[in-house]
């Protein structure tokens, strides 16, 4: 089966920061993410994420599972590695929704970023973008909606998800790099 994303549509965009502590030579988002269990999961976005896990596609291509309530919304994203080092991560998802008014799909595009800013002083950057597929467009106009008001309410969802989220993945990225270096040391 084949799915039309609708790339040249943005359906939401968050960008979020937040400074932490750790050895930047030990920070590992690609370890992180695939070591990442469910309750610091959830810890992340108290109320909002529900599961994770990692698996791998038919393909061998890593995949990060994570179910979350973004909104309204029930999202149950299959994410596939596209880029994955300890700095950078991006990943990429056809997510299933499930909203009051039944199923649809989206593009999900998630980036994880650790940058220095001197020394131990990190800021992480955490991205997501999300696409409408040509599913979710017929979707929201056989419940009436257009796609400036679904793209409104999902920006706004989407946003508060995102700043939520971003100081716990932060603190929990910069817990596994301080890890790392214990055990380097040790």
């Amino acid at each position: 089966m084949s799915v039309l994303i609708r790339d040249d549509l943005v359906l939401s965009q968050a960008v979020v920061t937040a400074d932490v502590n750790a050895p930047f030579e030990h920070v590992d988002i690609e370890q992180w993410l695939k070591t990442l269990p469910t309750h610091e999961y959830q810890r992340c976005a108290p109320g909002d994420h529900k599961a994770a896990g990692y698996t791998v596609d038919d393909d061998g291509t890593p995949m990060s599972i994570n179910i979350e309530m973004i909104g309204t919304g029930l999202v149950i994203q299959q994410y596939r590695f596209e880029v994955a080092t300890p700095h950078y991560c991006k990943m990429v998802s056809l997510s299933d929704v499930l909203t009051p008014g039944g199923w649809t799909t989206t593009q999900v595009i998630w980036e994880l970023g650790m940058e220095q800013l001197q020394d131990d002083q990190l800021r992480y950057v955490n991205t997501v973008t999300s696409h409408p597929t040509e599913d979710f467009l017929k979707f929201i106009i056989a419940s009436g909606q257009t796609f400036e008001d679904a793209a409104a309410a999902r920006q706004q969802a989407s946003g508060e998800h995102c700043k939520l989220e971003t100081p716990h993945y932060a603190r929990s990225i910069a817990n596994f790099a301080k890890a790392r270096a214990a055990e380097a040391t040790a």
